[in-house]
């Protein structure tokens, strides 16, 4: 360490030329450790290291990307820290005075750094490399030189810290640290456990329904984070090993103490932005104060591409340009030729959906300039920019403006739909909507009649279903036209104003299931046509021929110029455009065009021809279809669109596809898709006036979508107002996004997450792998174990297991294409960039290269091990219950709530509902969807059997299992994973075996994206009960039966959990025979 001391005067005595502002008071430090002399953190994605009494911070890692979590080595010559360098996030060594970092670990799943063991020796880190389940992390251990990673016995683990001699651990199975939900007390809370590596046994210490995090072991003394105090903030704790005594050692209130990290004589924490030691002798708490300096090239004014940041479009009446939405600014961007333009450049504010007028003299947008999203015009022929409308809270959607280019409309996030007047600035209220969906307020459309007076649309009835209503701007009134029978939706006005076009979901032809008779409804949109007038006809009415009977005219009178006089009432008819709705008896007048049922979107009229997306099964993207009512005909303009707008002309078409936008003729077979210049769109961005509107439009997005008007009680403006002040400190777009999750986290609510943005990038590469297990023996990597699923289990398959490979446990890999295999480094190093590659191996059965032999295998990524690995957890699970049972019980593991959890719900059921019991597995769920269709899956009741001569009798309905059922859930199973164990009580299905779980049913359901492409989520409800009472968020479902983890046991391979599931369906069998019932005699008949 002297020569750190002699360093920092010296780079100190060249800065001092440096004027002041370069040197920073800065805040916003993070993962902080210490040493006797030293304290290192992160700060703007970098390593840093500063002496204890503060001062001048040298930086240690410059690379892009992050380097995060720096640990000192118990005699703080080096650091230790996770970082991308490579492609992945791994364990590195550095030294405390600077040089080349050296990396550990070569995984590719990404390796988070814990502590040093106390003999400085080897580095814990945690991973899921070979968990399985993707859920929670394990320990492994690896030498400060490199090596193989020896994993430790502990079975579940996040955080750790060794005792003095090694012997013991102190950890947590699970962690809350990097979750934005602050006063948690559902089944996820960690506790702590002192595990014994010698012996596997194990103690909680420290219990309660708080979250305890980052055990810090000294001495006798096992120090940790705790918000269990009258606080509910985190603040730091300590267990007496002696005694069992519990303290409190500091008291914050006003915000929460994060990541603290124990030195010989301090522990070291960040709080409020700062860095502050704790004395272990005399508890004195001390400030550091800490100066940075650098250049903060991150925080210039800069020129970026944006096209990546596009969020909308619209088209110009001729369709020669688009205006284009992207990063906050409005573009006008040419079809084919002239130059892009950036009409805004507004760093710092927010301009969205953009909308051309239909004369092309206006644009309008949203603008949230003045603090609130606003109507703002520009108008193109003098540049002009004003902002029209002085609405206060709310996201306001897409603009839709009249033909005459004096109105508009729009709805909003409260579904409040309106129109205001350019005319006379006033803003009528048209209707509201019921169903709340940020998916479909974004798609939310209308149609203006020719004329300008009537506006078409459609909302959400009570069943569920949508209607038809049109709104007389004139009169101010609006008339239902459709009744709620049916879903229908997508008016269309048609350009001569005789009818109204619009898609309804009334052709409900059953699709029958390949596992079972049960059948859903797919492809039900018609189009419809309703003429307006009662006299009107519909389009493809039947015609006949018919001779035209000349009839002779009289001759019209000449003015005084000699030319023919008109009729005045003919002019008058002619002149008049207005359209006229008849709407008494109107919905008798509906007609369904005769195209065949599909699943439809987006219609829109020509002059006798309707365009509508043809939406794929499956897929996001639609072909676009124009159809010929006459000639009853659909043709396609173009397939594998991602969404289009029609100009206000007719005639042309802006598509997007493939992130690109390309403007297309309206017509049949449009082949060529010419890019719009896109990346030729630029804007200044100034990193710190972007992220005030990020951290502003974040706000407000909680504000105006929570759940909850009254923000559970929170101050949101005393909120908004403290963590505002950190944006100023802010030096990084991941600063920003820890900010904006201690901001959210206040709500003390489930799903408030955000993420994404402009963060700063790092190299992207990938690691082949072989399915397989490995270990060192002789001085050379042998595989231990072969991963497995069942034989039915298909889908991925390890490298080394495929048909004609002979590699098997055992044999060693000495060479992978032809390179050397050492042992110096992690087997994965040698498949660096080699994922799903055909890679040669040098295999024996002894660790030399005398008569090893030559093999060929396909990698696969990291995905697919993590899979391969997670089958086999599960058919490990089945064989378990299989053999305990006699084959009487069958095991189904459920791994979410989502799609992917259906399918394995269905498959695993599909093999296995014919067993007498059933034991369904949804410990670690990560949830997805509400699982009302699992549980309709799982509670099918006999209504009859069938007696069958020469064949075996069966049930109906025929696949459903009528058995005893248990469900085994813990604390990492969560929102769909917390309503399939209620669900499952409420059905009285089985008992709930296991811990509580997570407790989050406050949920999502989608928000608008922030400008940088970052995203914020904002819970929209909360489920209840049907008696009127909440479901219990942030505590969980309490199971039944009770049956605690056990690490002991899970460290040589019993789950106790599941043996008691066991248990319980074997007792159940023991008093009640599940077969079919006999039944009586046959008759004689």
């Amino acid at each position: 360490m002297k020569k750190t001391n002699l360093f920092i005067p010296l780079i100190l005595g060249i800065l001092l030329t440096i004027p002041v502002r370069a040197q920073l008071d800065a805040r916003l430090f993070y993962f902080p450790d210490v040493s006797a002399t030293h304290i290192t953190f992160a700060y703007a994605n970098d390593i840093w290291i500063v002496s204890k009494d503060g001062g001048t911070a040298n930086r240690l890692t410059s690379a892009s990307g992050q380097e995060i979590l720096p640990k000192f080595s118990p005699d703080g010559t080096s650091v230790a820290f996770s970082g991308n360098y490579e492609g992945s996030s791994d364990v590195y060594v550095i030294s405390a005075q600077g040089g080349v970092p050296k990396r550990l670990t070569y995984h590719g799943s990404g390796d988070r750094i814990i502590d040093w063991h106390p003999d400085g020796e080897k580095i814990l880190f945690a991973s899921s490399r070979e968990s399985g389940r993707q859920r929670f992390s394990q320990f492994f251990l690896i030498s400060k030189d490199g090596g193989f990673a020896e994993k430790l016995s502990v079975p579940y683990g996040e955080m750790a810290s060794f005792s003095p001699d090694g012997s013991k651990l102190a950890y947590t199975d699970k962690s809350r640290l990097y979750r934005t939900w602050k006063r948690y007390r559902g089944g996820m809370a960690p506790d702590i456990t002192v595990f014994d590596l010698k012996d596997n046994s194990h103690r909680l210490i420290a219990t309660s329904d708080a979250n305890e995090e980052l055990p810090m072991w000294a001495g006798e003394k096992i120090y940790f984070l705790s918000d269990r105090g009258p606080e509910k903030r985190y603040n730091l704790w300590v267990y007496d090993l002696n005694n069992e005594s519990i303290t409190q050692l500091t008291n914050f209130s006003e915000f929460d103490v994060h990541m603290p990290s124990i030195g010989p004589e301090e522990i070291v924490f960040e709080a409020d932005g700062k860095l502050h030691l704790y004395s272990l002798s005399n508890g004195n708490i001390k400030t550091v104060g800490i100066n940075i300096i650098s250049d903060q090239s991150n925080l210039m004014v800069k020129t970026e591409k944006v096209h990546k940041n596009l969020q909308s479009a619209s088209i110009s009446y001729d369709g020669k340009r688009a205006i284009v939405e992207a990063r906050g600014d409005l573009f006008s961007v040419p079809a084919e030729d002239g130059p892009v333009i950036n009409l805004t450049n507004t760093s710092g504010v927010a301009e969205r959906y953009p909308s051309w007028s239909p004369n092309g003299k206006y644009i309008a947008s949203w603008s949230d300039k003045n603090g609130e999203y606003n109507l703002q015009l520009i108008d193109l022929e003098n540049g002009e920019k004003k902002i029209l409308t002085d609405y206060e809270n709310g996201f306001r959607y897409q603009i839709f403006w009249s033909p005459d280019s004096r109105k508009v409309a729009f709805i909003d996030q409260a579904m409040r739909i309106r129109v205001y007047s350019l005319e006379t600035n006033k803003t009528s209220e048209v209707d509201k909507g019921l169903w709340m969906y940020h998916g479909g307020l974004a798609e939310f459309s209308v149609s203006w009649s020719p004329d300008s007076r009537w506006l078409a649309y459609s909302r959400g009835e009570m069943n569920r279903n949508s209607s038809i209503f049109i709104y007389d701007h004139q009169a101010g009134i609006t008339k239902k036209i459709t009744s709620q029978f049916y879903n229908d939706y997508s008016p269309s006005f048609d350009p001569d104003g005789k009818y109204l076009y619009f898609l309804t979901n009334r052709e409900m032809n059953p699709e029958y299931g390949d596992f079972d008779w049960s059948f859903i409804y797919t492809n039900s949109a018609k189009i419809a046509v309703l003429p307006l007038s009662a006299e009107t006809t519909i389009p493809f009415q039947v015609e006949s021929d018919e001779v035209e009977i000349v009839k002779e005219e009289p001759e019209e009178d000449e003015d005084d110029k000699g030319k023919k006089k008109k009729d005045k009432k003919e002019e008058d008819k002619k002149e008049d455009k207005s359209v006229f709705i008849d709407f008494e008896n109107a919905e008798y007048r509906i007609v369904l065009l005769p195209l065949k049922s599909g699943n439809y979107g987006e219609l829109h009229t020509l002059k006798e021809k309707l365009i509508y997306a043809d939406r794929l099964n499956g897929q996001d993207a639609s072909n676009l279809m124009i159809y010929d009512p006459k000639e009853e005909e659909s043709k396609t303009i173009i397939e594998g669109v991602d969404g289009f707008a029609l100009s206000s002309n007719g005639e042309k078409l802006l598509v997007a596809k493939g992130g690109a936008l390309a403007v297309i003729k309206a017509e049949p077979d449009q082949k060529e898709f010419n890019n719009m210049p896109l990346e030729s769109m630029e804007s200044r961005i100034n990193p710190k006036e972007e992220w005030k509107q990020i951290f502003v439009d974040a706000w407000r997005l909680e504000r105006d979508y929570f759940y909850d008007k009254d923000m559970h009680g929170v101050d949101w403006n005393a909120v908004k107002e403290y963590y505002g002040s950190l944006v100023e400190q802010a030096n990084t777009r991941d600063d920003l996004n820890f900010i904006i999750g201690e901001m959210i986290g206040e709500l003390n609510a489930s799903h408030t997450y955000r993420g994404g943005g402009d963060i700063e990038d790092s190299k992207r590469a990938s690691v082949g792998y072989l399915g397989v297990d490995w270990e060192i023996v002789n001085g050379a990597y042998r595989i231990s174990k072969v991963i497995k699923g069942a034989p039915w289990d298909a889908e991925v398959i390890s490298p080394v297991s495929m048909p004609g490979t002979k590699i098997k446990e055992g044999d060693y890999i000495l060479a992978v294409n032809g390179v050397p295999l050492s042992t110096d480094k992690e087997p994965y190093h040698a498949f660096y960039d080699l994922d799903n590659k055909v890679v040669q191996l040098t295999v024996n059965d002894k660790p030399s290269l005398s008569g090893a032999r030559k093999e060929l295998v396909k990698t696969i990524d990291r995905n697919q091990d993590a899979r391969l690995r997670h089958l086999a957890w599960i058919n490990t699970n089945r064989k378990m219950v299989e053999e305990k049972s006699g084959g009487r019980i069958g095991y189904i593991y459920v791994r979410s709530t989502g799609l992917d959890g259906q399918a394995e719900l269905v498959r695993q059921f599909a093999g296995q509902w014919n067993l007498e019991g059933l034991i369904i597995d949804e410990r670690f769920n990560s949830g997805g969807q509400i699982p009302d269709r699992f549980i309709e899956l799982l509670n099918r009741k006999p209504f009859a059997y069938w007696d069958v001569r020469d064949g075996q009798n069966w049930q109906w309905p025929p696949i459903g299992h009528f058995g005893p059922k248990a469900m085994l859930i813990n604390g990492w199973s969560g929102s769909g994973g917390d309503a399939f164990p209620d669900y499952f009580r409420k059905a009285g299905l089985g008992p709930l075996i296991g811990s509580r779980t997570w407790g989050g049913l406050i949920g999502i359901t989608g928000a608008p994206p922030l400008i940088d492409g970052g995203t914020v989520t904002v819970p929209t409800f909360r489920m209840y009960n049907p008696d009127g009472t909440w479901f219990k968020e942030g505590h969980g479902v309490d199971p039944d039966i009770e049956v605690p983890e056990d690490p002991t046991k899970l460290a040589v391979g019993e789950d106790v959990q599941l043996q008691r599931a066991i248990e319980y369906i074997l007792e159940e069998l023991n008093n009640k025979t599940v077969s079919l019932p006999a039944h009586e005699a046959n008759e004689t008949r």
